[in-house]
């Protein structure tokens, strides 16, 4: 596969308000590929947030490099480039909205591009069809549901035309119904639409959708690989203050009671599946 984020042995601080720097990534080094849908797990702290804002040169590293398709994020005139590139989603839709009128926020991205404005009405158009909001498309964001608002966040990203989205935690502050539209969301664009996801999730049912789980701890990563082995270390996980996925849970307990439960199972049917033989 074509790489199309290199982290390479990056350092990030934080100072606290004594002035004290405090290690945020500790010799980060990673490669992510075209076409990846990545999940980046830990708990509050562990640099995971950190990490994704290096992707699209929100923040630069101290020391160490990051390339997003080639371009150091460290070079000032490739900024730009680097974020048309790779676009972001961040936890609160509601801070992400700019217009009164859903296609008029959409359509804020391309506007700043300063394309033609049949050029923009083309990619709100297939924007908001993307993320399935074509009908609301003249609705004001107010009256939308957590859901609906953050799927307008996407598809003003995607109307930048980006290889990667990028969504730091999209999904924190909706209820169960709304993290299901936004997860459709983001699964059709990785698989229908060849997008590159990076995700980041304190959700592990969220995790096993991807289809690599990164693990973080202490501005470290301690575990990278398919959902179905990363959740085999279900010790190690709960050692770093992890939850891991419910049926993962249970297969676990299962074994440890002297069950044999093999193949990791990572949802109800697997698990199903696997009692019923």
């Amino acid at each position: 596969m074509e790489p199309i984020i290199q982290v390479k042995n990056v350092y990030y601080n934080y100072a606290n308000q004594e002035g004290e720097h405090a290690a945020a990534l500790n010799g980060v080094s990673l490669t992510l590929y075209k076409g990846e849908f990545v999940a980046i797990i830990g708990h509050n702290g562990s640099g995971k947030s950190t990490l994704a804002k290096h992707f699209n040169a929100l923040l630069q590293p101290v020391s160490g490099d990051v390339f997003v398709k080639g371009m150091n994020t460290r070079e000032d005139d490739q900024v730009w480039n680097i974020r048309q590139t790779a676009g972001m989603v961040f936890q609160n839709p509601d801070n992400q909205m700019v217009a009164t009128i859903v296609e008029e926020d959409v359509a804020f991205g391309p506007e700043n591009l300063a394309l033609p404005p049949d050029e923009i009405r083309r990619r709100v158009d297939q924007a908001l069809l993307s993320v399935n909001m074509v009908e609301y498309a003249q609705s004001a964001p107010h009256f939308l549901s957590g859901g609906q608002k953050q799927r307008i966040a996407i598809a003003g990203v995607i109307a930048m035309r980006p290889e990667i989205i990028i969504l730091d935690e999209p999904t924190a502050m909706l209820d169960p119904s709304g993290r299901k539209e936004v997860m459709d969301t983001i699964r059709y664009l990785n698989e229908q639409e060849g997008i590159t996801i990076v995700h980041i999730t304190h959700f592990m049912e969220e995790a096993i959708l991807a289809d690599r789980v990164i693990v973080m701890e202490e501005g470290k990563i301690v575990l990278d690989g398919p959902p179905r082995e990363v959740f085999s270390h279900v010790s190690m996980l709960k050692q770093i203050g992890l939850d891991v996925p419910q049926i993962v849970e249970l297969a676990h307990g299962l074994n440890e009671e002297g069950w044999s439960i093999p193949g990791n199972p990572m949802n109800i049917e697997e698990m199903v599946n696997i009692l019923c033989r």
